[in-house]
């Protein structure tokens, strides 16, 4: 029985396991999409999430991680750079996995894998990042405090456009009431002029 067992062994041992995954994660995060078998894409999908979200943070403790799990440098600035700006508002589920038809030399399950913010035909409207702040203590009161401030300023400026409307609006019809005045003494005596 195969209870517990959670991981997929890929018929490799451990090391080249590891080397595997390893690899296959650095090509995923450089070229954002990649052809494989099914089962080594759902052990990649794994493999890659933790290391996508401890991308969301960028601290030395976070990149030397994930160093330790991807050795390449390029990988991973790109993955602290691009990538983690991409998904900063997604809590999880960073890749997609679609399959294809199977393989003609082996009839192996192939599936494409791919990072889901990267995927232009899936793509909604973007929303736009925004980046963590450390939290300090005592700089809610002043948010607070220039939130407030902002709220009446933005109640005000409709009221005064609303009042400047209705003295355009009441001036408006006084003065075409000259003008009919002057066309009308006008049309009545044509000598006048």
């Amino acid at each position: 029985m195969r209870h517990g067992k959670k991981i997929n062994h890929l018929g490799r041992t451990d090391s080249h396991r590891k080397a595997l995954l390893s690899n296959m994660a650095v090509s995923l995060i450089k070229h954002k999409r990649i052809t494989t078998t099914l089962a080594k894409a759902k052990a990649l999908r794994t493999y890659v999430e933790p290391l996508i979200t401890k991308s969301k943070t960028d601290s030395t403790h976070s990149r030397r991680t994930v160093f330790s799990y991807v050795k390449d440098k390029e990988a991973v600035t790109i993955l602290f750079r691009e990538i983690s700006e991409k998904v900063a508002n997604r809590p999880g589920g960073y890749t997609r996995i679609i399959k294809l038809a199977n393989r003609p030399g082996d009839n192996a399950e192939v599936a494409i894998i791919e990072l889901v913010d990267y995927n232009d035909v899936y793509k909604k409207v973007e929303a736009k990042a925004e980046k963590k702040s450390t939290r300090r203590r005592g700089s809610g009161k002043k948010k607070a405090a220039e939130a407030a401030v902002e709220q009446e300023v933005a109640i005000e400026e409709p009221i005064a456009e609303e009042t400047a409307q209705e003295e355009a609006a009441a001036q408006e019809p006084a003065v075409s009431t000259e003008e009919e005045a002057k066309d009308a003494s006008e049309d009545k005596d044509p000598e006048a002029k």
